[in-house]
């Protein structure tokens, strides 16, 4: 029978190499035992909301045209407000990514005079068009919604002197941002979400809390809609699509939030009730039903790309012993190299588009060049296996999906491969841990 550590040597990673991951695995086992109690408990109250509504083989039929009266759609809709333990939800195919969840989000619950505040510092990249950090058609500052910021402090946390000076009475919503994006912040817990929320709500306890959050959905066994969140936000080619779902993002909570977001999807006077599923609700379905299995596959990845980096000198955010609150993995590099490497390293071990050599590029949306890593089934997809990172300084990866643990590992392997024949890390740095 052939050894796994020939598999391994005939995909290009060296036995060295493989007894290196063999070696951190042994001083994993407690964590994953960890990590897969926590996928059973969401897997079982997913599993618990699936039946409450009622699913059905009607359910996964789908629609055309205008959608009136989509049966799955409409079912769809009430699993996720049940899982999120929220009033409503609104789960599409015509929510295009991530970032247009959160547009959607802001622009239909903003209004003219409003003023937007960030406490937890600068959002995702893209998100800086949205609100009109950057000039962009359309962005909230066209509208007339005012900005307003206030940064972590130095050791990450929250700056309360700042936030309570920054309150007013235009503030009208908060955004919390629960991923670190790409700077190198601690991703929030769902407990300091709540006790950010709460803060925040004995000052003005009408603003509208929303959480952008992407890569953190079942990660832990409560989301921040259970500590308080008005709408939780995300995309389904992330966790919570499972890795089948080809398109779609969500928001749930409030029912005044989600009725508010459905008439500017739509149209004003249409809302809820239109929106064809045009066959997609199977892969909606069963990558929800999927997740809590899939993000635990991929969140063991990310604890194993820590062990390894961080054993190898590398700054690694999490650490190797911190707890997590998400699916992605930094690790500072420091030289554009080093994550040009590791990136090549991710492509190269895909299931689809393997061949190809991932180079930085100037990708709509950012400030800096971009390199990213995404051989997918799904375009984009950060569920599955990817990497990528901005061109500047500090020179950061940020490794997240895979939507099996031994994918995963694989690929954090033949990311140090590629270092390695790339001279970035030296083969005898394996050797002395």
């Amino acid at each position: 029978m052939t050894h796994l550590s020939e598999m391994y040597q005939s995909l290009g990673i060296e036995r060295e190499v493989w007894e290196f991951g063999e070696k951190i695995c042994g001083f994993l086992k407690e964590r994953f035992a960890e990590i897969d109690e926590t996928a059973e408990y969401n897997q079982l109250k997913v599993l618990q909301a699936l039946q409450k509504n009622r699913v059905g083989e009607a359910c996964l039929l789908g629609t055309t045209g205008y959608g009136y009266n989509d049966l799955g759609r409409d079912t769809l809709e009430r699993v996720y407000a049940d899982v999120f333990h929220t009033e409503d939800a609104l789960v599409r195919p015509q929510i295009t990514c991530g970032t247009h969840a959160l547009a959607l989000a802001l622009h239909s619950n903003l209004r003219p005079g409003d003023e937007l505040l960030s406490p937890v510092g600068k959002p995702y990249d893209t998100l800086e068009e949205v609100i009109g950090i950057r000039e962009s058609n359309g962005s909230l500052k066209e509208y007339g919604v005012t900005y307003r910021q206030v940064d972590l402090l130095s050791d990450g946390s929250f700056d309360y002197d700042g936030i309570r000076r920054a309150i007013n009475e235009k503030t009208k919503l908060v955004t919390i941002q629960r991923s670190k994006g790409y700077q190198t912040r601690p991703t929030l817990s769902v407990e300091r979400i709540g006790s950010l929320i709460s803060f925040i709500r004995e000052i003005k306890p009408d603003v509208i809390c929303m959480v952008d959050n992407c890569y953190g959905e079942f990660v832990e066994r409560v989301e921040p809609s259970d500590v308080g969140a008005d709408m939780v936000v995300g995309s389904l080619i992330k966790n919570p699509g499972g890795g089948l779902a080809p398109i779609g993002g969500y928001i749930a909570g409030k029912k005044e939030c989600i009725e508010n977001a459905a008439h500017r999807l739509t149209s004003p006077g249409l809302g809820k009730e239109v929106g064809a599923s045009l066959g997609i609700l199977p892969s909606f379905y069963q990558g929800f039903f999927l997740a809590p299995v899939v993000t635990a596959g991929a969140l063991k990845g990310a604890v194993f790309a820590a062990n390894i980096y961080e054993r190898l000198g590398y700054q690694v955010i999490p650490d190797s012993r911190e707890s997590r609150h998400d699916i992605i993995q930094s690790v500072v590099f420091g030289t554009p190299e080093g994550v040009i490497s590791f990136c090549q390293g991710i492509q190269a071990a895909a299931p689809v588009d393997s061949h190809v050599t991932p180079e930085p590029w100037d990708m709509p949306g950012y400030d800096s060049p971009v390199i990213m890593a995404a051989g997918a089934f799904v375009s984009g997809s950060s569920i599955e296996l990817s990497a990528d990172g901005p061109m500047k300084e500090p020179y950061a990866v940020y490794f997240q999906g895979g939507l099996t643990w031994d994918h995963a590992k694989f690929g954090i392997l033949k990311s140090l491969q590629m270092l390695i024949d790339g001279g970035v890390v030296k083969k005898d740095d394996l050797l002395s841990i």
